[in-house]
């Protein structure tokens, strides 16, 4: 950028300079974000500023954080909704990177700080969240399965085991590689998750097994190779993870019904390990470490979901005799009221 310094020493980065700065210095060399994260804060300031390029008539390299109004972010973001049809849940995740840019901003240039507080005041907003869909035990079960003797069989029920066994993002499934997996001892897995942070989860024996039997049936499997490769030798992708877990779950629909009438994703798999912890007694910090939340807010969702939980806890709770008295409105007011 032709201005990425500004003309006169003391004088306050023009708009350009803070937004590569914002990128280059604060999100890369000071926070060191995953790239993934980067591309997400990109991807939002994109949108922005194209956004705004047609509603204030003038291109990027001449805006000025002045220009950043709660007006123009509260317009945007009805865009985002209503022409986009973005999600309440992704207007939100550009409304983050719009405060994280402003926040920085605010910082760099004090002469903007009050336009950009408005502007850091435009809330979030609300939305609910869909309940947790996860499987019973039996259903999981099911969906396992058994391996059958072909190369494709043995991979995917090792691929669904692991699922199982670690509670892992697809992303981190994909990403495991047969060094990152520690089998003499106390048998682990080393995931490495998103925002560069890696975790270790233990496995079962079986699982430990069965990974000890297709490394022995795939000698060339080793080192930084993909632990689940497809036909290639590549790692397998998302969607071929998504396409495998539906065959396997049509295969276990035929013994129980009840997996028709449910949605099963690979995150689902995800869901179904926290809870079956859950319902085991672990204890919260536990799971979030193991499915490596950054919050144990994340992970008391899973209570709100199991509703079996709640129902044993109020079992336990002696519900209160009391003879309920018929209530009668003693005025005008309150006869509209109850009207309403």
């Amino acid at each position: 950028m032709s201005d990425a310094h500004p003309n006169r020493k003391g004088s306050p980065p023009s708009f350009p300079a803070l937004v590569q700065q914002f990128f280059t210095e604060y999100l890369v060399a000071q926070r060191a974000l995953s790239p993934r994260t980067v591309a997400c804060y990109r991807d939002s300031m994109t949108l922005f500023l194209g956004y705004a390029t047609q509603h204030l008539g003038k291109p990027p390299m001449a805006m000025q954080l002045m220009d950043i109004t709660p007006e123009l972010i509260l317009k945007f973001l009805a865009y985002l909704e209503r022409e986009r049809h973005n999600s309440v849940r992704s207007r939100n995740l550009r409304l983050t990177a719009l405060r994280a840019f402003l926040k920085f901003a605010g910082r760099r240039d004090v002469t903007a700080l009050h336009v950009v507080e408005r502007a850091m005041a435009v809330p979030m907003k609300r939305f609910e969240r869909p309940l947790l869909g996860h499987l019973t035990r039996p259903e999981m079960i099911a969906v396992l399965g058994q391996p059958g003797t072909e190369w494709t069989s043995q991979r995917d029920h090792l691929l669904l085991s692991l699922l199982y066994n670690t509670g892992a993002r697809v992303s981190e499934i994909v990403g495991v590689r047969v060094v990152d997996v520690v089998l003499d001892g106390a048998a682990c897995v080393h995931l490495h998750g998103k925002g560069r942070k890696d975790r270790s989860v233990p496995l079962w024996k079986s699982t430990a097994a069965a990974i000890r039997a297709w490394l022995h049936a795939n000698p060339q499997l080793r080192g930084s190779a993909a632990l689940l490769p497809n036909r290639s030798g590549n790692p397998m992708t998302r969607c071929n993870v998504a396409q495998r877990l539906a065959l396997a779950v049509g295969r276990a629909a035929a013994e129980l019904p009840s997996l028709k009438t449910k949605r099963v994703s690979p995150h689902t798999l995800r869901h179904t390990t926290a809870m079956h912890l859950l319902q085991s007694g672990v204890p919260f910090n536990v799971i979030a470490l193991w499915l490596g939340h950054e919050s144990t807010n994340t992970t008391h969702r899973y209570v709100e979901a199991n509703l079996e939980m709640k129902e044993k806890a109020l079992a336990r709770l002696e519900a209160p005799d009391i003879k309920l008295k018929r209530f009668r409105a003693s005025d005008d007011l309150m006869r509209f009221l109850q009207t309403l």
